[in-house]
This record gives structure tokens, sequence and C-alpha cells, in this order.
């Protein structure tokens, strides 16, 4: 009985716990035979199944378990996109270990530091990445160093398919980790300061899974062949591996050969219909097939996401009106493990005139399931009106509720519990995000905010402009004035005054940049995104930015 009387009815469902090992009983009892295909170190495709995928995967616990490896033990993985690494991403956690992923595109001190914040018990290496591992390994601390591929194992190293054939088939005899527990750990890219940990329950990443398998959202089924292009060792892959085995999806995983001649290949010999990736990989691809038309047969592909970073127009309409290949826009974040918004279309958006439904697709999209934004500023929380901007805010079902053993004063949290992205947004009548700018990279001249973004979408819809970065130029009057370098396309020229002009057929004069810069390439961050720190590094104009957003 509650205070005022009512009787409250408890009927509670069985405890059944979302966890890793829940994805995987599924997968093998009903999608067992579905391939799964990865081409390894040696450059040649390996075909597999789930079922032996995830019978491999119980092997590798075992063999961890056998090391040592415990309930809440991390381990680290440094390795390409393959299934051996898909067997790591289960195996640890049904283990009770916690999977961590190493970014292996950072420096080699900042591996060794972030190994060392997560205190990684042991590392799963590729045999290829061994000399990156010597670089930092000692300051690591790893108790064992196990190693895929190669010829042998180092002297002090464990080959990891001699680990598997001592090891039996069968269950692993050990409780099963709870929902509430630890499954994987993923390091932030570092780009606002020092990389934060963020940890990820079994339950979330059941509750992500099926989230993105939704009709609304990726709408991944077992008739689906998906090609994992994100690197499985940034933010779990989107989580596409544990949503693959959710569904039945084939897997598709090209290893290190990310080049866009490879990636059109693959997607074409494996008849992909599903893939994601940054804007970059697609600037790429769209590059390819506009120089070999009719070269690579991509009738099976139904959907490729565009996240990240945010999809220049010139990108979308490019790949869906020269090729045909359909484009969701998408945004995220590593603590939101990590896919938030996608841009599918309801059947009103469906029903908009051609511009205004041109313009929303252009947007982050809507929130996934179990998941819900909010947008601050000054004066508190802002109307859904597609204009007034803010500070973006999320809650939800699989958003991290703190970081990995945090340092002091981070403040990402507020005072109610939703997660402060610390970027810069509208949300319009249609519950749609569009994210205008990230803190770090608004240009703020004379008091008034100018979007890096919007500039950088609409220099790379000019014919000759391959990829555009805006940036803040320290300005003696106005604090800072946007500055922006431009790569041309390949047999194409453009002058600064030309760009201006066609930027201010768009924009208020004040918004134009001081400055265009042309330059051979843009520096990018190790997860393909721009770096704009080291672009101003790199035109001497300095990490300091005052009057900026910081």
């Amino acid at each position: 009985m509650t205070d005022n009387g009512v009787e409250v009815v408890n009927v509670p469902t069985m405890d059944y716990q979302l966890t890793v090992g829940a994805i995987a009983r599924r997968a093998e009892a009903l999608f067992g035979g579905r391939p799964v295909v990865a081409r390894r170190g040696d450059g040649e495709l390996h075909r597999t199944t789930w079922s032996a995928v995830l019978r491999r995967a119980r092997q590798l616990a075992r063999a961890l378990r056998r090391l040592g490896v415990g309930p809440g033990d991390r381990v680290a993985t440094l390795c390409w996109n393959h299934d051996r690494h898909v067997e790591a991403y289960f195996a640890i956690p049904l283990l009770g270990a916690v999977l961590h992923t190493l970014n292996l595109r950072l420096r080699p001190e900042e591996l060794a530091s972030i190994a060392r914040h997560a205190e990684d018990r042991a590392v799963i290496v590729d045999a290829s990445l061994l000399p990156l591992l010597a670089w930092f390994r000692e300051r690591a601390g790893f108790q064992d160093v196990i190693v895929i591929g190669g010829d042998a194992a180092p002297a002090d190293g464990l080959d990891y398919e001699t680990l598997l054939a001592a090891e039996t088939d069968g269950p692993l005899d050990a409780p099963e980790p709870g929902e509430w527990d630890a499954a994987a750990m993923c390091h932030t890219s570092g780009t606002t300061g020092r990389a934060k940990g963020v940890v990820y329950s079994h339950r979330a990443l059941v509750l992500h899974s099926m989230a993105t398998a939704m009709a609304g959202s990726f709408g991944i089924s077992a008739a689906d062949t998906v090609l994992a292009v994100i690197p499985m060792f940034h933010a779990n892959a989107w989580g596409l591996p544990y949503t693959a085995a959710l569904t039945g999806a084939a897997l598709v995983l090209p290893g290190q050969r990310l080049d866009p001649a490879s990636l059109l290949e693959l997607s074409a010999r494996e008849r992909v219909s599903f893939s994601a990736g940054v804007p970059t990989v697609w600037l790429g691809v769209l590059e390819r097939l506009d120089a070999c038309p009719g070269q690579y047969d991509l009738g099976a592909l139904r959907t490729i996401v565009i996240g990240g970073a945010a999809a220049p127009e010139s990108l979308v309409r490019g790949l869906e009106e020269r090729h045909g290949i359909p484009v969701l826009t998408s945004w995220g974040m590593t603590e939101l493990a990590p896919v938030g918004t996608l841009g599918r279309l309801t059947p009103e958006g469906e029903a908009l005139p051609t511009a205004e439904r041109r313009a929303l697709r252009m947007k982050a999209g809507a929130p996934g399931a179990l998941l819900e934004l909010r947008v601050r500023n000054e004066a508190g929380e802002v109307p859904w009106d597609g204009t007034t901007m803010g500070e973006l805010e999320v809650r939800g079902a699989y958003v991290a509720a703190g970081y990995w053993r945090p340092e002091a004063g981070g403040g990402e949290f507020t005072a109610d519990g939703w997660f402060r992205t610390g970027d810069i947004a509208t949300i319009d009548g249609h519950g749609w995000l569009e994210i205008r700018d990230r803190t770090k990279d608004l240009v703020k001249s004379g008091g008034e905010w100018i979007s890096s973004v919007a500039l950088e979408g609409a220099l790379m819809s000019h014919q000759a402009v391959l990829e555009a970065a805006v940036i803040a130029a320290p300005h003696p009057r106005w604090g800072e004035r946007p500055l922006a370098a431009v790569v041309l396309r390949e047999g194409r020229t453009a002058t600064a005054a030309e760009l201006l002009a066609f930027l201010g057929e768009r924009f208020p004069r004040w918004w134009l940049p001081d400055e265009v810069v042309f330059v051979d390439a843009i520096p990018r961050t190790s997860t393909g995104k721009f770096s704009k720190s080291a672009l101003r590094a790199s035109l001497k104009l300095g990490g300091a930015r005052p009057g900026g957003a910081g």
C-alpha cells in the first residue's frame, strides 16, 4: 500500500541479465552459419562463421583464465579489424573481464599512458604491430603479451593459436557476469585534453545494440552483410560487431587495407548491404567512384552511415545522385557507446518539399531509442525551434555516468545527471539535432559566434574543393577571425577571391574568412577527423586562442 492507500500491484518479469553472453547465445543458436569474412595480416580473405568465432571466443576466455585473468581485469587489444579481434570482443566480457581497445594510431607515449591509466593486465596484439608495441610495452606494464599471426611470438610472448589449441570447447564453467558489470572500455581521442576512460556495462552494450538494430536506426537484420570500416579500436566500431551478432547479420572486416579501391572491391565481392564510416573515408570512396564509373557493382549496398564529423552536403549528394548509394547522417560520442542520433526520415519528413527535405537530411538526426537530448545556454533550456543554440546535453540507457578514475574539476556532468557533450547545437520542431560546432572550434569574432562547420560544408560544396577546415586565427581588434585551409581537387583550380565570393552568397559578410590558405593536406586525428590543433600548429598560429571557446 502507498501513503494514500492505493494498492500497488507488483508482478515482476524474469531477472534475465542483459549481457554480452546473451548476445553470443542468440547468435550461436539462431545464426551460427552466417558468415564472418576477414582480411588478415597476409592480405588474404579468411572465411568463417559466427558459430566458429564464438566457439573460439570461449576457448580464448578459458586461455585467459588459465593465465590468471579474472573478473574486472582489463585486457587490451592492439589489433586491426579481423575475425580474431571479434573473438576477443566476446571472450574477454564472457570471462567477466574488461575489453580495452587501444587505438593503434596514437603515439607510443599516449598508448603507454592510456594502458597505465586502465591498468591493463594483458594485451592481445597483431604480429604486424609488434614494432609499435615495442615502443611502449615496458612503460605500459603488461603481464602477458599474446600475439596474433606472424611466424612466432616474441621469446617472452605467447602465441594466440597455441593458447587456443590447448583449450577444449564447451561451457565456461564460471559465473556469468551481471548486466551492470563492466564489459568494455574505450578511451576518448583526447582532442580536448587528456584522453578519458569510458567504461561500458554489459547492459549498455546490449541496449545500444538493440537500439541501433531498430528499423529507425541502422535497421540491421539477418538479411544484411555489414562492412565494419570503423576501426574496432575506436568506440567499439560503433557497436557493429555486437549488433551484427545480435541480429545475425554477416560481418565483413577489411583488416588494415582501408584504401578506397580495397573497400570498394570488398564491398562488391561480398555483396555488402550496410557500412558506416567517417566523412574522410567516404570522400576517398567518392573520388574513386567518380574516377572509375561502372567499375564496382554496389547494387546490394542499401545504406552507408556517415558520422564522427559533419558530412558535407556535396559528399552526400555525390554518393546518392551520381552513384545511387543511399546515405544516412549520424552523430555520436565515445561516451554514448557511441551512436546518438541518425538522420532517417519519418513519413512526415519524406512529405516535405524537396529543399526542406534535403536540409533536414543534412542534420544529425533524431535520437536513438532510450536516449534523450536537450540544449541549454545561459538562459536555460532552449526551445526546439531549430534556431536557438546552446550546449547539447544527453542522458539515456547507454550514456556514461562518469569516467574511469577521472581527474578533478572535469565538469562534464550536470547536477541533475545529464552529460555535457561540448557540442553547440539546435533541436528543431521534428526533434532533429543539428550540430553547429564544437565549443572549442567556434570562432568568436567581436563577441559573436561563427560556425566553422557551416563554413567548411559550404567550401566543400565548391566543385574545385576536396577538403576544407576553418580555424580561429588571433586578431588584434576582433579577438579572433576565421581562417580557411583548403585542399583543391586534382586538376582543379580556384583562387581565394573566388572561394570568398562563393561563401559570400551564403553567409553574412562578417562570417567570411579573413584568409584562405591552400595546403596539400589537412592533418587528421587518430580517428580520421580533421585535427585543427595540428593545423593551427602547422600554420604557426599556436595553441592558445585569446577570446575564443578554448
